[in-house]
């Protein structure tokens, strides 16, 4: 399917969640091109909290700004398989403007961005919000040609806004029909105690990458005290090289809602919230459609199928461009008009979530197959898998590939078979789950995918024999920098560490003194993060260095210590502009 993405007006029965914060704000940044301070006041006045607390929210999400924005915002992506910063750099040329900066006129602002979710067709950019995929040189120029006329986005053409499925490979989820209702019917026709059961019995662990136990997070949850109980599906897949989840919102909605359904039927909740990632905000209008027509249909609202006590309603929250809020004590936080800031469990979600009531946070894709499960059993589900890995899982196929997209394999499959489906040649590396995952080089393809081996949220990025792969992990080293949400001193200043260090190994002033504190750093930074994501921010360094030493050792100058800043070259200028180069106008 392919989805053009324009506004994201909702139909009107469905027009929910008006005054959360984070909408609220959007509407701000959208009608200021900035968040004004005296509109915070009146925000905090308007929803009773606190102006520090709104404050600490706008400075927090990376689409929010307190200074003007261009009327054409627009965002490039900086990720290895979705951008392209030279193009960055050529539009900036274009438009007269310098990057992460406004022209003075105010029509346009142009910088770089973490991955949009667009790895199988990039180059992309978001031009105020709304996403341009397949960039050329070509399209660049229109592009610099629509913002000096001045051209409403509305008016820009359409194909450019139109995102593809590229589905290449299906399997049990994506090639097995699903008729809207089924699985409620399926599941009303046994109690909720053995449909817990059927889930648990398939084998069906977190398809975000943790792969903890569904039908053990349900099950602790339905036993877990509290005044309302709340299902979560996490949309927030900002992991570089992942977009799958945004295949199964585009043409699997019906599946994933009925997933946290029956996930509600299961325990006791009446209220249920997907909350997406900012940069899918272009799916709003046809989620809501599909929400809408659920409900007609009496597969949302009261008395789901007739039945008596059976209620359950799912709402929308559209993030604001957070990496951190993908790990689900962040999202919690943001859903409850925070800073995504991770909470320090225990308690888990399971027991005091969102509004400190027992919650089950599941991944899309996870919801999406509990639906299928309920339909065709578990055994339908484990006879296809590992030993120790059910199922099949979905994968985001990104890189040096001729056929980028959307693969499904069972559980088991080797990255050599994968890396044969897609056509890709003469590859140097993968990076499996993305930069948190596993990256691995040729005498490792023949690895299997699986919980038990290569785990995976779903991001397979190739990289062949032509990429500079240390610039890769200095990409990420910078990603998760920039991501990093400042809570814990490990992460916040070790990433930090991690990317300054590779930079200076780049830029070829590094020493083998500098591998070595590199290595310590990121050691550093695993043990000793606050969260999970924090923990998996230092893989690539310590992947990079454990198999691939000669990337670091071929950029090493021979010394055993060089500073990073070169004090005698800062001199040049001077030297220039004084005319001398004397030995007097030189350092010893």
């Amino acid at each position: 399917m392919d989805t053009n993405n324009g506004s994201d007006t909702k139909p009107g029965s469905l027009t929910r969640q008006n005054d959360h914060l984070l909408h609220r704000l959007y509407d701000l940044q959208q009608q200021f091109h900035h968040i004004p301070q005296q509109s915070i006041i009146n925000l905090a006045t308007e929803l009773k909290l606190p102006i520090s607390q709104i404050e600490g929210v706008v400075d927090f999400y990376s689409f929010f700004h307190r200074s003007p924005r261009g009327r054409y915002d627009i965002l490039f992506s900086n990720c290895t398989s979705c951008g392209d910063l030279a193009m960055m750099q050529q539009l900036c040329e274009k438009l007269n403007v310098s990057p992460g900066n406004t022209r003075a006129d105010g029509s346009v602002s142009i910088d770089a961005t973490s991955c949009i979710g667009m790895c199988d067709q990039g180059p992309a950019l978001l031009v105020n919000g709304r996403t341009i995929t397949q960039l050329s040189a070509q399209r660049l120029e229109m592009i610099a040609s629509h913002v000096e006329a001045a051209t409403p986005l509305d008016q820009w053409p359409a194909e450019w806004f139109r995102v593809q499925d590229n589905v290449r490979k299906n399997g049990l989820l994506l090639g097995t029909a699903f008729d809207t209702g089924s699985a409620l019917s399926a599941a009303i026709n046994m109690e909720p105690e053995a449909l817990l059961a059927e889930i648990t019995k398939s084998g069906l662990r977190g398809r975000g990458g943790a792969g903890f136990g569904t039908g053990m997070k349900w099950k602790f949850c339905r036993e877990a005290k509290g005044d309302a109980h709340y299902v979560i599906c996490n949309a927030d897949e900002g992991e570089p090289g992942t977009f799958k989840d945004r295949i199964l919102l585009t043409s699997h909605a019906h599946a994933v809602f009925e997933g946290m359904t029956l996930c509600g039927y299961v325990i006791g909740a009446q209220k249920g919230y997907l909350y997406l990632r900012a940069e899918y905000r272009y799916l709003l209008p046809e989620l809501y459609a599909v929400l809408s027509r659920r409900q007609q249909a009496g597969l949302l609202g009261a008395g789901i199928l007739g039945q008596t006590g059976f209620d359950f309603d799912i709402d929308i929250i559209v993030g604001a461009g957070a990496y951190i809020c993908g790990e689900e004590s962040s999202l919690i936080e943001s859903m409850e008009q925070k800073r995504g800031i991770p909470r320090v469990r225990p308690p888990f979600p399971v027991t005091s979530g969102f509004l400190g009531q027992p919650t089950v946070v599941n991944n899309v894709e996870t919801l999406a197959a509990a639906a299928q499960i309920a339909i065709h059993g578990s055994e339908w589900f484990n006879t296809q898998g590992s030993d120790k890995s059910d199922g099949t899982k979905i994968l985001s196929v990104s890189g040096d590939c001729t056929t980028p997209g959307i693969y499904e394999y069972p559980f088991g499959v080797s990255i050599q078979k994968i890396l044969d489906d897609c056509g890709a040649e003469n590859v140097q590396a993968i990076q499996v789950g993305g930069p948190s995952g596993t990256l691995i080089g040729p005498d490792e393809f023949e690895r299997k995918l699986g919980f038990e081996d290569l785990a995976t949220g779903g991001s397979f990025m190739i990289f062949g024999a032509e990429r500079d792969l240390l610039a890769v992990i200095s990409n990420f080293a910078h990603f998760f920098a920039h991501e990093s949400c400042g809570f814990c001193t490990p992460c916040r200043v070790g990433t930090s560490l991690l990317k300054n260090g590779l930079d200076k190994i780049v830029s070829g002033h590094g020493t083998r003194y500098d591998m070595d504190e590199m290595y310590r750093m990121a050691t550093l930074v695993k043990r000793r993060s606050h969260c999970g994501l924090g923990q998996t921010a230092a893989n690539p360094v310590l992947d990079a260095l454990q198999r691939f030493p000669k990337l670091f050792e071929e950029r090493l100058l021979h010394s055993e210590y060089a500073p990073h800043f070169d004090l005698d070259a800062s001199l040049e200028e001077a030297r220039r502009i004084t005319h001398r180069d004397d030995a007097e106008a030189h350092l010893s």
